[in-house]
């Protein structure tokens, strides 16, 4: 099954906007987790916590599924180029990591005032940076990815391109 014309462009469109708004609100989120560093309140992890539950999350969702049923409904396939493999892989990966992140900052978003004192929460407040950077790098990644494409088949995609020539022979 594939689309094209204006279905394809608008779930490009899509795929495209919802992908730049969560590596906007991911680069908003780690500037949040620099200044929370340095926080004696929670204010700047309420922020953070609204950042992740009503920006982060939705995009996240958003791009993954559009990108599955946008290459499920091109000629690019899901499984057929590694760059698209890597990129879903990548995707999941950042989402799952996220999904796992999102306790630890609730909870520093609900401490009480002049908690964040104490050193007991140091490594919540470095791994809200950890994560934010490295989830940065994973979007840059992923983003680069859908720009360069660069070649390779999977198996997947040979056998589909030879069977593809068998029967056109």
């Amino acid at each position: 099954m594939t689309i094209g014309g204006p279905l394809r462009k608008m779930l490009l469109t899509i795929h495209i906007v919802s992908s730049v708004g969560m590596l906007g609100a991911v680069a908003a989120f780690l500037v949040l987790a620099v200044v929370g560093l340095g926080a004696r309140e929670s204010t700047v992890y309420q922020a953070m916590d609204l950042i992740t539950t009503y920006s982060i999350i939705p995009l996240a969702w958003a791009g993954l599924l559009i990108g599955v049923l946008q290459s499920l409904a091109t000629p690019w396939g899901l499984f057929r180029h590694y760059w698209i493999v890597i990129k879903l892989a990548l995707t999941v990966l950042a989402l799952v990591v996220l999904l796992l992140q999102t306790d630890s900052i609730r909870l520093l978003s609900a401490l009480p005032p002049k908690t964040l004192d104490a050193t007991e929460w140091t490594s919540a407040r470095f791994s809200t940076v950890l994560h934010a950077g490295g989830g940065l790098i994973v979007l840059l990644l992923a983003a680069a990815l859908s720009v360069y494409k660069p070649r390779g088949l999977t198996r997947y995609g040979w056998n589909l391109l030879n069977s593809d020539a068998d029967n056109n022979a």
